[in-house]
């Protein structure tokens, strides 16, 4: 296992390699590639944090757990809310800030926060040259040069090995409550979910549970705010079924688990993720015909757990959307042809020796 300390030595790894490097960050993810092991796990340390800036800069091996405690500690928090595998994949380590940025891991807050590349907004890597790219900044406003940053959030180390990241942040919320109804179907779901985010109410999580037909609705704010929106917003979906509130606590818990997506760990199943429009959430359900399923961002994400070695792009045909495997065994997804020529020629901007292709 090689793992690099420095910036300066991971580059001169890279610039020596002549065969393919299998990058990893604290290992919580990663599948086993055919190259060397190269992990990013001994670069860490936050580097910059101005609380009144908003801004914070770590390096990429650095455990997110720090990072989320340094900002605690202040009353703020990373705005995209990002999910520990562990538990539904089964693996050690320990999650990191890097492997965060490189799989663009984006929990329940998406709704209203956007995705962890909405809050990154500079990052320094290594490419597959050896040579260190900055680019960004360390401000909110830095808006020159190329967007790799964007890039380079949800490239899964195919493009380069991050060693610094840099992100907006934003204060905590004092309190939060989930409304929840119970019985709900899919369809009386989806339509709950999206007259909640619809509402003026600033809603934060829209999740339902398929199999336990639950389905949560979260509010996080100032307490006096919080009680208002959850008031009205309750008034709204009451059409849809009886409402329960859950005091901050519970609601804490609940959104834990659903940005862990706990309810299909140990199943023994495949579990996949589909992107799809809310709208057609019901459709990905209709086409499995399964009710292990948790549906988050408002039924934006269905998360699915299906039988053990099924391919479910042929159960999904027609449906509009693309799907994920996350756990079980099964060939890398094929790229469209147009998509792939233009992956192709990204790739060998940043890595024309094919260093990251395991």
């Amino acid at each position: 296992m090689l793992t690099p300390t420095t910036e300066a030595e991971l580059a001169e790894i890279v610039r020596g390699a002549n065969a393919p490097l299998s990058l990893r960050g604290g290992g919580t993810r990663h599948v086993p590639g055919a190259g060397e092991p190269l992990t990013t796990a001994g670069l860490t340390g936050i580097t910059l944090y101005e609380p009144g800036a908003l801004t914070l800069v770590a390096r990429a091996g650095t455990p997110v757990e720090v990072v989320e405690n340094a900002l605690r500690a202040e009353g703020q928090r990373l705005p995209f809310e990002p999910m520990d595998h562990r538990t539904l994949l089964g693996t050690d380590g320990t999650p990191t800030i890097g492997g965060a940025v490189a799989m663009n891991v984006s929990g329940p807050r998406r709704v209203q926060a956007g995705a962890c590349r909405d809050s990154l907004i500079g990052v320094r890597f290594v490419d597959g040259s050896g040579e260190v790219i900055k680019n960004g900044g360390r401000v909110m406003k830095n808006v020159t040069g190329y967007d790799l940053v964007k890039l380079m959030a949800g490239s899964r180390g195919s493009l380069g090995v991050l060693t610094e990241v840099a992100f907006k942040v934003l204060p905590a919320a004092a309190t939060q409550a989930t409304l929840r109804l119970d019985g709900l179907d899919p369809t009386d779901a989806v339509a709950a979910m999206s007259a909640a985010l619809g509402s003026p109410f600033d809603v934060t999580g829209a999740a339902h549970d398929v199999a336990g037909r639950t389905t949560w609705i979260r509010l996080e704010g100032l307490e006096g705010s919080v009680d208002y929106r959850a008031g009205e917003l309750g008034g709204v979906l009451s059409r849809h079924g009886d409402v329960a509130r859950l005091d901050a606590g519970e609601s804490a818990m609940i959104w834990s688990a659903v940005r862990d997506v706990r309810v299909l760990a140990g199943s023994g199943r495949d579990v996949w993720r589909v992107h799809c429009r809310p709208s057609h959430a019901v459709r990905v359900l209709d086409a499995v015909g399964l009710d292990a399923a948790l549906m988050d961002w408002g039924g934006g994400l269905v998360w699915l757990a299906v039988p053990a070695g099924t391919d479910l792009r042929a159960w999904l045909d027609g449906v509009p959307g693309y799907a994920t495997r996350v756990t079980g065994a099964l060939d890398v997804v094929p790229e469209v042809a147009a998509v792939a020529a233009l992956t192709d020629g990204i790739r060998a901007k940043f890595d024309p020796r094919g260093v990251f292709a395991a």
